[in-house]
C-alpha cells in the first residue's frame, strides 16, 4: 500500500486525479490536505529473496579463493617430492654395506620420511574431502541462487535485466571481433608430420555452426574428418551419435562433403556391430578418425579400439589396469559432469593421442601415444599435474596438450598447455571459446585444416585456430 500527501490539490486537479488513478481519497480535517491510498495489483517485490542471494554471493566469494583452488595441487606436489626423495634415499641405502653405522643413520632417515609421507597423505584425503563437501554445497547454493533469480526477474516488467544482457553480449561480440582483426592469421595448411605453426593465441568463429539430420535427439556425439585420409577421401566427413541412452554408439555415418552432412544427403552408414551396446561398440563421445581407423573407448573396457572402416576388423590395445573408465575420471565442471568421458582421443600433426587418468596419477590427466599399427600400440607415455575433473575437453596441436574448462554458459576457456616436447607445463592461458550452445561434449584439432572440430547439444560447430611465431 503506497501513501500520497497532496498539499493545496484543487477540486479541478483533484478530479483528473480520480480519473487516472483509481484511489480512494480521504478528505482531512483541514480542507486543504488530501490522503490518497493506492492500491496495486502487482505483488510487492520479495527484497528479503535478493538480500539472501547476495549473503550467498558473499559467502561462496569467501569460501572459494584462489588459494584453495591450487591447495590441492601444492599439496599433491609436495607428496611428489617427497616420494622421489624417499626412492633416491632408499636407492642409496641399498648401495651401502650391511651393518653399516651409516646405513642404520639413512634407515631411521628414511623411516622419519615414510612418517612425514603418511602425514601429507592424511592432509590430502582430508583436503580432498573437505572440498568435495564444498564444491557440492555450492553446486547446490549455485543452483538456488539461479532459480531465485529467474523467480526476480519475473517483477523486471520493463525488461531491464534482459536488455542488459544483450548488450553485454553485443559488446562481448564487438571485442572478439576486433581481437580476430588484430591477430595473426593462421599459418597455411600443413602436412601431418610438420609443425612451424608458434603459439595458439586465440580461437576465432564459430566457421560452422548446424543441427544435423537428426535435429536435437543426440545430445552426445563426434564429428569431424580424417586427419590423415587415403587419396580420394580427402573430402569425406564422418559423424557418430551415441544412440543408446547418450551413452553408447554401434556405427559411423559418412557424407562426402560438409553441405551433404548439414542438409543430410547421401550418407553412407558403417556398422561395428548390429547390436547396441555390445563388445567393441563405441563408448562415451570421444572418438577421433585417422588413416580410415576410428580410435575410441570399447564398450565396458579399459581399452582403445581401432575400427577399421574398410575390413569392419576391429583391433585394441588396453591401458593401463588403473587407468579410468565407466565413469571413474570423466569430464566435468561444478554444474555437470560429462558422462563416460574418461578417456579421450586427439589427433595433431604426428599422429594419434588417447588422454586419460589413473589412480596412480592422483586422478591426473595422462597421455600416451597411440601407434596407428594393426593391431594399435601403445609408445611414449606422459603424466601430467592437471586433475581430469578440472576439465571439460582436451585436444593436441603439435605435441602440445590444450585443456578447456565451463565458464559459463557463452564462455569456454582454454586454460592449460602441457608440451610433450620439453615436458612444461602452464595453467596461465586465457583463451576464451564463443558458445553457440552451453556444453561442448566433444572437441578435436584437425591438422589438415586447423579447425576445431566441435559437438555440442546435438550441434556441430567448427572454430579456427589462431597461431602466433615465437620469436
Amino acid at each position: 500500500m503506497a501513501i500520497f500527501s497532496i498539499l493545496n490539490m484543487s477540486q479541478s486537479n483533484m478530479f483528473i486525479l480520480m480519473v487516472i488513478i483509481p484511489l480512494i481519497l480521504s478528505q482531512s480535517a483541514r480542507g486543504k490536505d488530501c490522503v490518497c491510498e493506492l492500491q496495486s495489483s502487482d505483488p510487492a517485490f520479495p527484497e528479503n529473496k535478493l538480500l539472501n542471494v547476495e549473503f550467498t554471493v558473499s559467502q561462496c566469494n569467501g569460501n572459494i579463493t584462489s588459494e584453495k583452488m591450487t591447495e590441492i595441487n601444492s599439496l599433491v606436489l609436495g607428496l611428489q617430492q617427497r616420494i622421489w626423495q624417499l626412492l633416491d634415499n632408499v636407492s642409496m641405502l641399498e648401495k651401502e654395506d650391511n651393518g653399516n653405522l651409516y646405513a642404520a643413520v639413512s634407515l631411521r632417515i628414511i623411516e622419519l620420511e615414510l612418517v612425514e609421507i603418511q602425514d601429507l597423505l592424511n592432509k590430502l584425503n582430508r583436503t580432498t574431502n573437505k572440498y568435495q563437501l564444498l564444491s557440492e554445497q555450492t553446486s547446490a547454493e549455485l543452483q538456488d541462487m539461479e532459480d531465485t533469480m529467474e523467480e526476480l526477474e519475473k517483477f523486471d516488467h520493463t525488461q531491464v535485466m534482459l536488455k542488459q544482457r544483450e548488450n553485454q553480449r553485443i559488446k562481448r561480440d564487438l571485442e572478439w571481433c576486433k581481437d580476430a582483426l588484430n591477430s595473426t592469421t593462421p599459418a597455411p595448411t600443413l602436412s601431418p608430420g610438420r609443425c612451424g605453426l608458434g603459439r595458439m593465441v586465440s580461437v576465432s568463429g564459430p566457421r560452422t555452426y548446424s543441427l544435423t539430420v537428426y535435429g536435437t535427439s543426440y545430445v552426445y556425439g563426434a564429428w569431424g574428418r580424417d586427419a590423415n585420409p587415403a587419396p580420394g577421401e580427402e573430402n569425406k566427413y564422418w559423424l557418430v551419435v551415441l544412440s543408446s541412452s547418450n551413452v553408447h554408439g554401434n556405427f559411423i555415418r559418412q557424407y562426402g562433403t560438409l553441405s551433404t552432412l548439414i542438409l543430410g544427403i547421401g550418407p553412407t552408414d558403417t556398422y561395428i556391430s548390429s547390436s547396441n551396446p555390445t563388445t567393441n561398440t563405441i563408448q562415451g563421445p570421444n572418438m577421433v578418425m585417422y588413416g580410415n581407423a576410428l580410435y575410441y573407448n570399447c564398450y565396458n573396457t579399459y581399452s582403445v579400439c581401432q575400427f577399421n572402416m574398410t575390413t569392419r576388423a576391429v583391433s585394441t590395445v588396453a591401458l593401463p589396469n588403473d587407468a579410468g573408465y565407466n565413469n571413474k575420471f570423466p569430464f566435468a565442471h561444478l554444474g555437470t559432469t560429462y558422462v563416460y568421458t574418461d578417456m579421450d582421443f586427439a589427433t595433431d600433426e604426428s599422429g594419434v593421442y588417447v588422454i586419460y587418468a589413473s589412480t596412480s596419477n592422483f586422478g591426473n590427466v595422462v597421455i600416451s601415444k597411440v601407434e596407428t599399427s594393426n593391431p594399435p600400440v601403445l609408445s611414449q607415455t606422459w603424466t601430467t599435474s592437471l586433475h581430469k575433473k578440472t576439465v571439460t575437453n582436451t585436444f593436441m596441436v603439435c605435441g602440445v596438450l590444450y585443456a578447456t574448462r565451463y565458464l559459463d554458459k557463452e564462455i569456454e576457456e582454454i586454460f592449460y598447455t602441457y608440451d610433450t616436447k620439453t615436458n612444461e607445463e602452464r595453467y596461465d592461458l586465457k583463451i576464451n571459446i564463443k558458445k553457440m550452445q552451453p556444453n561442448i561434449k566433444y572437441m578435436n584439432y584437425n591438422p589438415r585444416d586447423h579447425l576445431l572440430y566441435v559437438y555440442s547439444d546435438a550441434y556441430i560447430v567448427t572454430y579456427e585456430t589462431m597461431f602466433q611465431e615465437v620469436q
